[in-house]
């Protein structure tokens, strides 16, 4: 397998799944089968509902090894009348600094625009987040070819030259049409869109694209991450229900530690 030289980075979207209770279940369980892991180099994340975020803080500085906690959305503004919303100043009161946005999800559903996923971006990365913005497109829009023009307007519209130079800017790439269909992008189709990302970044922004970590997100299992990471252009994977089960998750950080360290 190539080096990651940019290491990689294993985060496990749990959606609306687990309240508190079941977040303190999944943490021991994962305490008890913890694996060894090259915490250097391999960067294990979780992302669960707002009701359990502070519970899976906690958790997690006694877990074993380095684990991440970020949330499934932010604001733009510190505070004010955006009910059902939570701002950075909330997060970091529990000690959060990773957030994710832009997920498919929240675009098809909740009205998400590239326009406020930059905001949301530019926003959070001045307040000293991590920002882990999603892009993709659908079924209809791959079968159309248009899977490029979607990912530069994505790009081109809901990034920031900011955003990309704070180094605090992680992209995941998720096809919409392999998001909890159990289809997946064959490691070419992964490497070809993450290429063309990167690709663009580096047109339109110049080197730091080189620097970027550009996450895969569509049916990731222990079973295909060997081949979707052996592809130069892919830093990792955003994971959706593979990670709901702490054996399936401790599966894929062992299997990357494994193989490539």
């Amino acid at each position: 397998m190539p080096p990651k030289v940019r290491g990689v980075l294993i985060a496990g979207n749990w959606k609306m799944n687990y309240g508190p209770k079941e977040t303190e279940a999944y943490f021991r369980a994962m305490a008890a089968q913890a694996p060894s892991l090259p915490s250097d180099k391999l960067r294990a994340c979780l992302i669960p509902p707002a009701v359990s975020l502070a519970t899976a803080q906690h958790l997690a500085s006694q877990n074993p090894f380095p684990i991440t906690i970020a949330a499934q959305n932010a604001h733009w503004e510190l505070k004010g009348a955006f009910t059902g919303e939570l701002s950075g100043p909330m997060l970091k009161e529990i000690g959060l600094s990773t957030v994710l946005i832009g997920h498919s999800e929240r675009r098809q559903f909740f009205g998400e625009t590239d326009e406020t996923v930059r905001k949301r971006a530019d926003s959070l990365i001045a307040q000293g987040f991590e920002v882990i913005l999603c892009i993709g497109e659908t079924r209809a829009e791959r079968e159309a070819h248009q899977t490029e023009a979607v990912l530069r307007r994505q790009l081109d519209e809901g990034v920031s030259a900011a955003a990309l130079s704070s180094g605090k800017l992680i992209i995941a790439y998720e096809p919409v049409w392999a998001i909890g269909t159990g289809l997946t992008a064959t490691p070419g189709q992964a490497q070809e869109a993450h290429a063309f990302i990167r690709g663009h970044l580096k047109k339109t922004h110049g080197a730091i694209a080189d620097k970027i970590v550009i996450l895969y997100g569509g049916s990731v299992t222990p079973e295909n991450i060997d081949s979707l990471l052996a592809c130069p252009d892919v830093d990792g994977g955003l994971v959706g229900g593979a990670s709901l089960k702490p054996e399936s998750f401790l599966a894929l950080l062992s299997k990357v530690g494994r193989t490539f360290w």
